[in-house]
């Protein structure tokens, strides 16, 4: 090959390069790859090749979670400091990040019913149900349920974030509290809800957004808000969904690991939602 072809064929490293790590910061020092990608504990006996995959599935799910709680904490406190316009800045990396949870559920899917049969037993009694920054998400988001706290009394780092969420407003209420602040006729039960309950629709509050629909350019800010919302709530139904295919298309009808009834809890979860209202005005609109 000529000295030509070979100058094609790679790329140099240029001089400016940093080679030398001995004392400088590397990206695995920055990143603690030795903790990250060592946290990966098949316990399969003898070693089954799927279980990797299941794993990492979960794991990075949990990051995306991070992630998710991080960014969902953010536009609550910038709702709750009448900052909508980073609020929505936030809300829309929120709904990359739920894409990507999504479209996680295709890599689980590869895995057959008899590909899983292998690892489930090893599983013992551990469940996703046990996610506690998928319960937060809930939380935040509307869902609450003080009996989900008590699942945690193990772990009392996840029980006291539970425990704190359930007593704070949600994203959603913090919304209306806004609305509220800005001369819309927020009902006051709505204000003065009980934040521990999960959130009901108030009928009084679908005038006051069908009004915001009704005149779409006069509200901008609030109607665009109201849509990200509803963005937020159709993937977090899309991740539910796919959830509830892949367990079918995996074990059937078998119960769960954590002693759920297996999908038949899963579909239930498709008929909850976070903001009623929103959803309800449709039938108004036109």
């Amino acid at each position: 090959m000529s000295d030509d072809a070979v100058d094609r064929a790679q790329r140099a490293l240029e001089e400016g390069i940093s080679r030398d790590f001995g004392a400088a910061m590397s990206y695995a020092d920055y990143l603690d790859l030795d903790t990250l990608l060592s946290a990966q504990h098949p316990r399969s006996s003898p070693p089954q090749h799927d279980e990797l995959l299941f794993i990492v599935q979960h794991q990075v799910a949990e990051l995306w979670l991070k992630l998710l709680l991080h960014e969902l904490r953010s536009a609550r406190s910038l709702l709750a400091a009448d900052e909508l316009a980073p609020a929505l800045k936030r809300l829309a990396r929120v709904k990359h990040v739920q894409r990507q949870l999504v479209e996680m559920w295709d890599v689980l899917a590869t895995l057959t019913p008899s590909e899983y049969a292998q690892i489930r037993p090893f599983l013992a009694t551990s469940s996703g149900f046990q996610s506690h920054q998928y319960r937060a998400v809930e939380f935040l988001l509307g869902n609450k349920n003080a009996e989900m706290v008590r699942v945690f009394e193990h772990d009392a780092a996840a029980r006291d974030d539970l425990g704190a969420l359930l007593a704070e407003p949600t994203l959603y209420d913090e919304f209306l509290r806004l609305l509220a602040r800005r001369g819309y006729p927020v009902p006051a039960e709505v204000l003065e809800r009980d934040v521990t309950l999960p959130y009901r629709l108030v009928p009084a509050l679908v005038e006051v957004v069908a009004a915001v629909y009704a005149a779409p350019a006069e509200h901008w800010g609030v109607y665009e808000t109201c849509e990200e919302l509803v963005d937020v709530e159709d993937l977090f139904q899309q991740w539910r969904f796919r959830h509830l295919q892949v367990v079918t298309r995996t074990i059937g009808h078998k119960a769960g690991t954590g002693g759920s009834s297996g999908v038949d809890f899963l579909r239930r979860a498709l008929d909850l939602t976070f903001f009623p209202e929103l959803y309800e005005v449709r039938s108004r609109v036109g």
